[in-house]
C-alpha cells in the first residue's frame, strides 16, 4: 500500500512502486518514477522527467528534477536518474540534464546528500558519495565511489573526483582531485593520501604503502609528470589501487589539483 497524505498534489501520470509515502503539501509531477519503500518528506517537489530507486529517503523541502541552470537549455526531454538507498536532506537541490556529454544527471546508490547541497546537470556520482551541509557541484562533474565532499566546498564543472578521495571543508576545486588523496583549500591542493578513509574501508596496509609510494614519486619528487608516472610502473608493486591512481592522473583533462 501507499500512503499518499490528502495535502500532497500527484499527478496521475506518476508511477508510484509498493511502499511509497508522500508527505503533507508535497507535488509529484507527470513522468516521474519512484520506486518500492521511498520515503518523499513534506514540501517536497520531484519534477518531471526523474526516476528514484527503491529504499531512498527524500527529506522535506528538497527539489528534484528541476531544468538545468544553464543558458544552453531548450527545454530537451533530458533525466534525473537516482538508484537506491540514498538520502536526500533538507533544501537539497539537483537538477535534470541538459542534452550535452552524457544527456542525464545520475546517482547510483548507497549516497547521503547533506542539507542544502546541490548536484547540477549533467553531474554523475557513484555509490557511497557523502555531500556536506551546502557542498555543491556545477554541471558535468564526475564524482567516483566514496568521495567524500566536506560542507560549504565548490566543485568547478567538467572537474573529476576520484573514489576514496576527500575534500576539506570550504574547498573551492578546480581541478581534478586524483582517488584515494585528501585535497583542501582554494583553490584546493592536495595534502597526502587519505589514511583514515583508506584504513576504514579495510584497504591493507601493503596497498595503502603502494599507495603512499606512488604519490611520493609523482607529486613530492622533482621528476616531470611522463617520467614519475614510468617510474612509478617500474618501481611500485602492481597492485590495482596503483593503476587506478596512475592512470586517474594520466587521463586527467582539466589537470590534478597538485
Amino acid at each position: 500500500m501507499m500512503k499518499i497524505h490528502k495535502t500532497a498534489i500527484v499527478s496521475p501520470k506518476a508511477n508510484l512502486a509498493e511502499g511509497v509515502e508522500i508527505g503533507p503539501y508535497s507535488i509529484i509531477e507527470a513522468d516521474v518514477n519512484i520506486g518500492k519503500n521511498t520515503i518523499i518528506g513534506p514540501h517536497a517537489v520531484i519534477d518531471s522527467h526523474t526516476d528514484i530507486g527503491e529504499d531512498c529517503h527524500i527529506f522535506q523541502f528538497a527539489a528534484i528534477g528541476a531544468a538545468p541552470q544553464d543558458l544552453k537549455f531548450r527545454g530537451e526531454e533530458t533525466r534525473v536518474v537516482m538508484g537506491n538507498h540514498n538520502t536526500i536532506r533538507e533544501f537539497a537541490t539537483i537538477h535534470r540534464a541538459t542534452a550535452a556529454d552524457i544527456g542525464v544527471t545520475i546517482m547510483g546508490d548507497h549516497n547521503l546528500i547533506m542539507a542544502y547541497c546541490h548536484i547540477a546537470h549533467n553531474c554523475k556520482l557513484g555509490n557511497h558519495v557523502i555531500m556536506s551541509n551546502a557542498a555543491s557541484l556545477a554541471g558535468h562533474i564526475f564524482v567516483e565511489d566514496y568521495a567524500i565532499i566536506s560542507g560549504m566546498s565548490g566543485v568547478v564543472q567538467f572537474t573529476r573526483i576520484g573514489a576514496h578521495s576527500f575534500i576539506g571543508g570550504a574547498s573551492a576545486v578546480t581541478q581534478d582531485v586524483p582517488p584515494f588523496v585528501m585535497a583542501a583549500g582554494n583553490h584546493a591542493k592536495m595534502h597526502g593520501l587519505n589514511l583514515v578513509g583508506l584504513k576504514r574501508r579495510g584497504f591493507s596496509e601493503n596497498t595503502i604503502a603502494a599507495l603512499k609510494k606512488a604519490y611520493q614519486i609523482i607529486f613530492r619528487s622533482s621528476l616531470l609528470l611522463k617520467t614519475a608516472v614510468e617510474k612509478v610502473k617500474t618501481d611500485v608493486e602492481d597492485l590495482p589501487e596503483v593503476r587506478q591512481f596512475v592512470e586517474f592522473i594520466q587521463s586527467s583533462q582539466r589537470g590534478v589539483c597538485r
